[in-house]
């Protein structure tokens, strides 16, 4: 039986509006309006050749809406699909605080149990890896080769470590993953 491989385009939003010394996790946040519109030409110039190939999910995050409604504006005949698996780590009550306010110590403390401790009382990352990774076993289970989800630096990074390592909890040190910049993106190849 041959092996159906699947690409998995994990796109940015554009850049929020929001001083980048802030933490804003969940917080609702806009993103450039004329970045969002750039990245919506470019994101639809490298989708057009898969139309009918593909399914659109996006976090429900208005920066990332923003994108998939520009998107869409673009070119109606892509449909998306709502996935709250797709959100940001939800950094409970540091959302919107200065990072320099939180303190470094807050942030150790964090750094010394990544997988587990929530930081601020909201999300930990072995919770955020567990709706990610339902996430992923679910667009394993679709029948168009390609899955493109509209999210966060922190999914594309769960991805990541999903694929490479399975369900083992990263250490600090291990947390090193590359995320697309704004309103970009990366591919990975999900069997």
């Amino acid at each position: 039986m041959k092996t159906l491989w699947k690409t998995l385009w994990l796109v940015r939003h554009a850049r929020p509006l929001i001083e980048p010394e802030r933490c804003y996790g969940r917080l609702e946040v806009a993103a450039d309006a004329q970045a969002t519109e750039e990245a919506a030409r470019t994101l639809h110039q490298a989708l057009l050749p898969l139309r009918g190939q593909l399914e659109i999910w996006h976090s429900p995050l208005q920066r990332c809406e923003q994108l998939v409604y520009s998107l869409k504006s673009i070119e109606p005949i892509f449909t998306s699909k709502l996935d709250a698996r797709l959100q940001e780590m939800d950094f409970g009550n540091w959302e919107g605080q200065r990072w320099d306010d939180i303190g470094q110590a807050a942030v150790d403390e964090w750094a010394q149990n990544l997988a587990l401790h929530a930081p601020g009382g909201g999300e930990s990352l072995a919770q955020m890896l567990c709706r990610v990774q339902q996430a992923l076993q679910q667009a394993r289970r679709s029948t168009q080769p390609h899955m493109v989800w509209v999210c966060h630096a922190g999914v594309a990074r769960c991805v990541q470590w999903l694929l490479q390592h399975g369900e083992r909890p990263p250490q600090s040190h291990e947390w090193r993953l590359p995320a697309p910049a704004y309103g970009q993106w990366m591919q990975v190849v999900l069997n």
